[in-house]
């Protein structure tokens, strides 16, 4: 392995789009939890949706806050880190990343502001359609996003320019390129599963604690709705997706699957040992057939292995192929505590059932796992290419010294541990007090006055969160 400017700059984005991903991807169901909630507290006019909204918009708050700010430092690497990317791809997907800014950051700034701080200052029903607004502002946001990278994975509607840089031909194949759809799909059900997750865990932890049991309860319902329900939907989601890989990126899905040889009846391998220097995958234990039935629909189809493939045309096959099975592992665990849910809560011992309350308090990290390990064996999986199939990683690269980026690489971790753990013990804290009860207080001086952001948050600065 060579320490050179490549290597860093690549483990450098991986970094901060670690840190950034994590946060777009509860925001955007969080949102839309939020517009939920709000809704039913005007049709139903219960305190107990009123209660969550305002508990749970300040974690709201945090997280977006964080999301924005670690986006905008990654967006910078396309011009200090991958400036030939740039310049070679930039008329394609440069437009696709406006219209995220125009569409999706305009309708989110322009209805923040009274999302958050126009509880008691605007009308009930122009507040929830600011709440909207914000929730479908991230669904746009995570389609342009989606659109940019989805082109990168499966490109088409471009040509080269005489110098040699791409120019779109059509901006609708490019942005509606063949693996958005899914892939799009995928990442939404992925925020919903993650978001409800978490609410899942922290009002679990809250009813163990016997804290705010009404409200508590209310989201622990909601939580596993969402979970029983999208769950499912989601694994029908990723298979779809998997489709799509094996018939443009087939190197990649071979190389989450672990096949070396090209055969019919490719199984499905539940563990194994992947050894690129042996080219076999040690300690194999799978269901014969089973991947060819998954990705072909016929359990005798002929699949590619990674041998089909030149050597310098591979994915890195460790990585993607014990990232795709913690994926797939967090999902099928998303999918029994949703069953396991729906169960408890029919046979009304949900508020009880102290084993299953202590499994989604341990669980509620699992959807960020998901997330990004997904991400991980998608973007690994596209190696060595950074558009597949048209432009390698090692040629996007910009002519930086290894050790200017090796320095910033540094630099990012050390502020990002401070500032990022800073910001999610401080989340960690207001989801432990769990939603206040009783009406909110007053209005008070050293907050906005009417922001639902005003309980809570100036006693747990003052104690110094």
């Amino acid at each position: 392995m060579d320490f050179d400017a490549l290597l860093f700059s690549r483990l450098q984005f991986a970094f901060t789009i670690g840190f950034h991903i994590i946060f777009p991807a509860f925001t955007i169901g969080l949102a839309s939890f939020l517009a939920v909630l709000e809704g039913l507290w005007l049709y139903t006019k219960k305190p107990v949706f009123r209660n969550l909204y305002l508990f749970w918009i300040k974690i709201f708050a945090l997280s977006f806050g964080m999301g924005v700010v670690s986006g905008v430092v990654m967006s910078y690497q396309f011009g200090t880190n991958w400036s030939e990317f740039s310049s070679q791809v930039g008329s394609v997907i440069g437009p696709l990343l406006a219209y995220e800014v125009l569409t999706a950051f305009f309708l989110e700034a322009s209805f923040l502001g009274v999302m958050l701080f126009g509880w008691k200052k605007v009308g009930p029903k122009l507040h929830f359609f600011a709440t909207c607004m914000v929730a479908i502002g991230t669904l746009f946001s995570a389609f342009w996003i989606l659109s940019a990278n989805s082109w990168m994975q499966t490109p088409q509607g471009f040509d080269f320019a005489e110098d040699g840089t791409m120019f779109a031909t059509s901006f609708v194949d490019v942005i509606f390129n063949p693996s958005l759809p899914s892939r799009f799909a995928h990442m939404v059900l992925a925020a919903f599963l993650t978001t409800a997750m978490v609410v899942a865990g922290a009002s679990a932890f809250a009813l163990l604690m016997k804290r705010a049991k009404p409200e508590s309860l209310a989201a622990l319902r909601m939580a596993i709705l969402m979970m029983a329900i999208v769950a499912p939907i989601q694994v029908l989601a990723g298979h779809e997706s998997g489709k799509v890989a094996h018939e443009y990126q087939p190197a990649k899905v071979a190389a989450m699957e672990g096949w070396w040889e090209t055969k019919s009846q490719q199984p499905t391998l539940l563990f194994g040992w992947p050894d690129e220097k042996a080219e076999t995958t040690h300690a194999q234990l799978g269901i014969p057939g089973m991947g060819s039935w998954f990705v072909a629909g016929d359990s005798n189809a002929e699949l590619k292995g990674l041998k089909a493939f030149p050597k310098e045309d591979r994915p890195p096959v460790w990585i993607t192929f014990w990232a795709f099975r913690i994926m797939v592992g967090m999902g099928l665990a998303m999918v029994g505590l949703g069953l396991w849910g729906a169960f408890v809560w029919i046979t009304k011992r949900l508020e009880r059932a102290t084993l299953y309350q202590k499994a989604l308090v341990l669980a509620a990290p699992s959807g960020f796992i998901a997330v990004l390990a997904g991400w991980i064996s998608a973007e690994v999986g596209r190696q060595p290419f950074v558009v597949y199939g048209v432009l390698r990683t090692a040629d996007a690269v910009s002519p930086v010294a290894a050790g200017a980026v090796g320095l910033s690489l540094l630099v990012f971790m050390v502020v990002y541990a401070i500032v990022f753990s800073a910001g999610a013990l401080y989340i960690l804290r207001l989801m432990s007090k769990g939603p206040d009860t009783e009406e909110p207080p007053p209005k008070d001086t050293s907050e906005p006055p009417g922001s639902p952001l005003g309980t809570g948050v100036k006693s747990a600065t003052e104690k110094g969160a």
